[in-house]
């Protein structure tokens, strides 16, 4: 898989190690200082994903996604937020416009290698008709099975779509609403309650093999499906 990564960082020493670090994992890296640079820097070949401050001279990070998404050749590209912010609802300020994942500084490059290749991952193209794994807990979409250490899940249709929801899109946190139009379908009417039914159901087949912790809440936002 192509490992081509634009950095769009303002602060020069920031910058260096952040590109520094990456090319040292075989990354092929292009870098931008501020908005109009990141801009500029969106011709072939296109980067895989953009590792992006939030704070850029000439423009904001939120700014910049929402260029992104309103252009065809890049609003599949998906982006990392890089930034000093951490308040929960910065946070979720960034993932509603559409970035991928957020990591706030100060952090370590070991962790923010390993959040770029599983978001990388994420939006690689895969078969619908992958098994998944994740820590034990495989879903089979084929045998419509789900099995846990080993032992096979006694869960219903819409938790499987729930779960399989989830160990797709790990890691983001995602509103009633938002599981509603992907798990039930956007023509469908169900009650933003019934989210919270389904997921209480689905912890309850999980509990016993202790997979159950990474369906969470996240208070006032929804859930995420995380194994941190």
């Amino acid at each position: 898989m192509s490992k081509r990564i634009l950095v769009v960082e303002d602060e020069i020493a920031i910058r260096e190690m952040l590109c520094f670090a990456l090319e040292q994992k075989g990354f092929d890296v292009v870098e931008a200082g501020d908005y109009d640079e990141a801009v500029e820097r969106l011709v072939e070949p296109y980067p895989n994903l953009i590792l992006l401050d939030w704070m850029l001279p000439g423009g904001s990070g939120i700014k910049y996604i929402k260029h992104l998404k309103s252009q065809q050749h890049s609003a599949a590209i998906p982006v990392v937020m890089l930034t000093a912010r951490g308040e929960e609802e910065d946070k979720v300020k960034g993932l509603e416009v559409g970035a991928d994942d957020y990591i706030t500084k100060p952090f370590s490059p070991k962790e923010l290698i390993a959040r770029l290749n599983a978001v990388m991952r994420r939006a690689a193209p895969m078969t619908q008709d992958a098994i998944i794994d994740v820590s034990g807990l495989q879903l089979d979409p084929i045998a419509h099975r789900v099995v846990a250490n080993n032992i096979i899940i006694d869960i219903g249709p819409t938790e499987f779509k729930l779960l399989h929801f989830f160990m797709t899109h790990p890691e983001r946190v995602y509103s009633r609403e938002q599981l509603l139009d992907n798990v039930w379908g956007m023509n469908v009417y169900v009650e933003d309650r019934t989210v919270d039914v389904h997921i209480r159901r689905l912890r309850k087949a999980l509990t016993p093999s202790e997979h159950d912790k990474y369906v969470q809440t996240v208070r006032g936002s929804g859930y995420r499906f995380s194994i941190r």
